[in-house]
């Protein structure tokens, strides 16, 4: 079960900060692939570099408590940030995105984050 802990939560703070990545580099498409389009060149620019930032701190914040403070850190700050992507389906639902990747993608990930975190603990 450890390996599956460490796995699952390297895996996922990963996927963080290629989300952050996206937002900052790729913004319309990520943008998109969220679930409420926006054009960065209009109003939503400063926003869309805003989550890019927000999701990229929240992938290396996590690799560096998984490596330097151990996985019962992790555990706590996947239980904290799973917040994060259950918010994002109420948002994507608020603004008219599709209830395909509300539920999805970001309550599927909320799910599997509160899954890290409880295998975390369980290390």
């Amino acid at each position: 079960m450890t390996v599956t802990a460490y796995t699952l939560a390297v895996v996922l703070n990963l996927f963080c900060v290629f989300l952050g990545y996206r937002f900052l580099f790729q913004p319309e498409s990520a943008a998109t692939g969220y679930g409420v389009p926006a054009r960065p060149d209009g109003d939503a620019g400063a926003y869309l570099s805003i989550k890019g930032l927000r999701d990229g701190t929240f992938g290396l914040a996590g690799l560096a408590l998984l490596f330097f403070a151990g996985a019962r850190a992790e555990a706590w700050f996947m239980l904290a940030v799973a917040i994060v992507p259950l918010f994002d389906t109420l948002i994507v639902l608020r603004h008219g995105g599709a209830k395909a990747v509300a539920f999805g993608i970001h309550f599927a990930t909320a799910v599997i984050v509160l899954i890290s975190a409880v295998l975390l603990f369980l290390v």
